[in-house]
């Protein structure tokens, strides 16, 4: 046979293979995400052999490990946190989570300072005082900030989400089926975050829980007003009676333009948002990475008799800036 054609049916043959392989990998990419948007994280573990229960364990956290002899702002400041978790969706337990970020500003403390013996630097107490700024921002300040991003960002969508789920449930009931059987609907409908909540809910009045309570529960967790005023009209219209279907369509409509009215507020108030968020952040992430990147710019001027009043001093006026800032942004609607 001849070589030319022989290298001709190679190269025909080469692309073949090379044509199917992209077709076969773009088509379990695309079936890989129409699959993550159609089914809810409850859905995933049951879909992976999980019973309802087991499923349940995994999304509710355990009960409150805050002990009750602390003082009112201690105690305060724990429930928030273990509130922040929650939005956060972070699986973890919260005294463990609580222990690890307790413990990494004293464990980065230890390793610079064994760092510094090893190379010979001097210990005195304007650098004993910058390396524990450093090791409380990089061990405890940055990771709760991530946390309260990724916590923005879920109760954010489940605000988005929720007049959604108000129609879905809406429908179901015009359909005809029960209180319950409506909000299964929405586990099996909705995706992340506000379906696998629902289907918490579902699981948790299967279980022998009250619907009213399990409601209000969710509603705490997630301390969302939308929630609460759904809990509200399930517990007038459970008393009173009436139409529920018209009652919670008029909700979504209420919280529609509720939300409207927010967006229309952020949009005046992005600017001032914008620059709040910038004097935040631009201090502490100046300083975290000239400590990282070149230690010298802050070590060699922390000898300096004025260094450590002025440092204190320096922070005090940030903590102060940055509750000044929160509260100028902080619009309420």
């Amino acid at each position: 046979m001849n070589p030319t054609w022989v290298k001709a049916v190679a190269l025909v043959c080469l692309f073949g293979a090379v044509l199917l392989f992209a077709e076969t990998l773009v088509r379990w990419i695309v079936s890989r995400r129409n699959q993550g948007r159609a089914i809810n994280f409850r859905m995933k573990l049951i879909g992976q052999g999980r019973t309802s229960l087991e499923a349940m364990n995994v999304l509710r956290r355990s009960a409150s490990s805050v002990p009750s002899n602390l003082p009112s702002f201690l105690a305060n400041a724990a429930h928030r946190f273990e509130q922040l978790l929650i939005a956060a969706q972070v699986r973890m337990p919260t005294g463990r989570l609580m222990l690890i970020i307790l413990l990494a500003p004293f464990a980065v403390f230890l390793t610079i300072l064994i760092g510094m013996a090893v190379v010979g630097a001097p210990t005195a107490f304007g650098r004993l005082l910058l390396v524990a700024t450093f090791s409380v921002v990089a061990g405890a300040i940055v990771p709760i900030f991530l946390l309260q991003i990724k916590a923005s960002r879920t109760r954010k969508r489940m605000q988005e989400q929720f007049p959604v789920a108000l129609d879905v449930f809406v429908r179901g009931l015009r359909a005809g089926h029960p209180i319950a059987a409506a909000l299964d609907l929405l586990t099996v409908e909705m995706p992340d975050p506000i379906g696998s909540q629902f289907g918490l809910v579902v699981d948790e009045v299967t279980y022998g829980a009250e619907l009213r309570d399990a409601l209000q529960a969710m509603a705490e967790r997630w301390d969302l007003d939308d929630m609460r005023m759904f809990v509200v009209s399930l517990s007038v219209q459970s008393e009173t009676g009436g139409n529920l279907a018209e009652i919670l369509e008029n909700l979504a409509k209420v919280i529609r333009d509720r939300h409207s009215m927010m967006l229309k507020v952020r949009a005046l108030s992005s600017e001032g948002r914008m620059t709040a968020l910038m004097l935040t952040i631009l201090p502490v992430f100046a300083f975290t990475v000239l400590c990282l990147l070149n230690p010298a710019f802050y070590l060699d001027v922390a000898d300096d008799p004025a260094f450590v009043p002025g440092f204190v001093v320096l922070i005090l006026l940030y903590a102060v800036g940055f509750i000044w800032i929160r509260r100028l942004v902080d619009i309420k609607v």
